[in-house]
């Protein structure tokens, strides 16, 4: 399988390249060159199956031409070494429950894929240098990459994070771990670490002495594997009887999640119509009602994992739809929900269905609640525990949230982080010290 940049103006890539590199040369986004269909036989069985053996599957089809099988099939049972079970919330509302992986995040299954396929090729090259991981987080997506990558030899990741910008248990998740993972503090919005992760790609100097990839949604060895738990959850809602017009909704920031939902749809997976659930960061909901898109910076809202003002991954979504707002939109729906509204959201649930939400699963069951049609049924991603979030939902819901032993023990780590500028000058200084 090969790779093209959605931007156009770059050579097609190899998984190893595209994995490797991670933004393309034109500071486009890799997509893969063709979209398998995977065959009716398996969604007709596909209620009979494990999480593993969907997920080695739907791997067979993207990855199956560049890794031997027996390989690549290790590589994702490892990374599934949890479940991601379907609750049901009302009769016609599941949740699909995302964070119990290691950092309690939904991004634990891409990041676990992503370090194993990057370990597997980093074992079979002739470049020994140690291999630079940015990533910019705006809460999850550090600590799931930062574990992820923790003692793997070879590898350095450094974790870009807003000061201010993440709850405190999150950042306890990658600025106590030390060896190999080093915590950059950036005084300035995700927007803006975002931002300082693709002017060091673009910089020509940096990447011929440095070894520099991505770990954010941008590398598709982080985004693709994503797709596997929208196929074990579908399984999941055949088994209930209540997969026939299925909705999905994905709690949306960066939109990678969304994303690897609509390559599950192009895949064949059978859903009704998907529907994007964000914050008060309503970037893409305009676009859908507007066809005009218009980033701008992101504002602080209680769900701080979407607190994104110009989402990467839309460029990807505008590639699948061939730019085509009539087509994208019969699709895909949107919905907003305030700092007011997640919490109103979280104690309803609570006290109606006795079910916690976290508040980015706000987001998402609230876009559901009142608005499915007659005969269908919905998921939405529960992408992070809730006491990832502790102080929020216990105001919100008014129970006690228990802390999970894991995110406990990350707490009583000693923080350390580098105080980072925004300006690109002063993350290159800190890049350029590195060997």
């Amino acid at each position: 399988m090969q790779y093209y940049s959605t931007n156009g103006r770059a050579p097609l890539a190899s998984l190893e390249k595209a994995v490797v590199r991670g933004l393309a040369e034109d500071r486009g986004l890799y997509m893969p060159e063709r979209i398998p269909v995977l065959p009716d036989e398996f969604f007709r069985n596909i209620q009979t199956l494990t999480f593993p053996e969907i997920a080695c599957t739907v791997a067979d089809a993207f990855f199956g031409e560049d890794i031997p099988a027996e390989r690549l099939h290790a590589i994702v049972e490892e990374t599934l070494s949890f479940d991601c079970p379907v609750v049901k919330v009302t009769r016609s509302i599941g949740s699909l429950e995302l964070f119990h992986g290691p950092t309690l995040a939904f991004k634990d299954v891409g990041a676990r894929f992503m370090a194993r396929l990057l370990g597997h090729f980093t074992r079979n090259t002739r470049d020994h240098r140690t291999i630079h991981v940015l990533v910019a987080t705006s809460g999850d997506t550090g600590s799931a990459v930062a574990n992820g990558f923790l003692g793997v030899e070879g590898v350095r990741v450094h974790v870009l994070y807003p000061k201010g910008g993440v709850s405190a248990i999150q950042e306890s998740q990658f600025t106590t771990l030390g060896q190999n993972v080093t915590a950059l503090e950036v005084d300035g919005t995700f927007d803006d670490c975002q931002a300082l992760v693709k002017s060091a790609f673009m910089d020509a100097s940096l990447t011929e002495r440095l070894r520099l990839t991505s770990a954010n949604s941008i590398n598709v060895a982080r985004l693709l594997p994503q797709s596997f738990y929208y196929f074990h959850g579908y399984a999941q809602m055949k088994r209930l009887g209540q997969a026939g017009q299925l909705v999905l909704c994905v709690p949306s920031g960066n939109f990678g999640n969304l994303c690897a939902a609509l390559i599950a749809g192009r895949m064949g997976l059978p859903v009704k119509r998907f529907v994007a659930a964000n914050n008060a960061n309503d970037v893409f909901f305009e676009y859908l009602q507007t066809g005009s898109y218009n980033p701008r910076p992101s504002i602080p809202t209680l769900a701080n994992a979407m607190d994104v003002g110009a989402p990467s991954n839309f460029d990807r979504i505008l590639d699948l739809y061939g730019l085509d707002w009539k087509a994208l939109t019969a699709d895909i729906s949107g919905a907003v929900s305030s700092d007011a509204q997640i919490r109103e959201t979280i104690r309803f649930c609570r006290d109606k269905y006795g079910y916690l939400l976290d508040p980015h699963g706000a987001c998402g069951f609230r876009a559901l609640y009142h608005n499915l049609a007659p005969g269908e049924t919905a998921l939405f991603c529960e992408t992070a525990h809730p006491a990832k979030f502790k102080d929020t939902v216990e105001a919100a819901a008014g129970v006690e949230v228990e802390i999970p032993a894991r995110l406990a023990a990350f707490m009583r780590g000693e923080k350390k982080s580098v105080p980072m500028r925004r300006d690109y000058p002063a993350f290159r200084d800190y890049l350029s010290g590195l060997e």
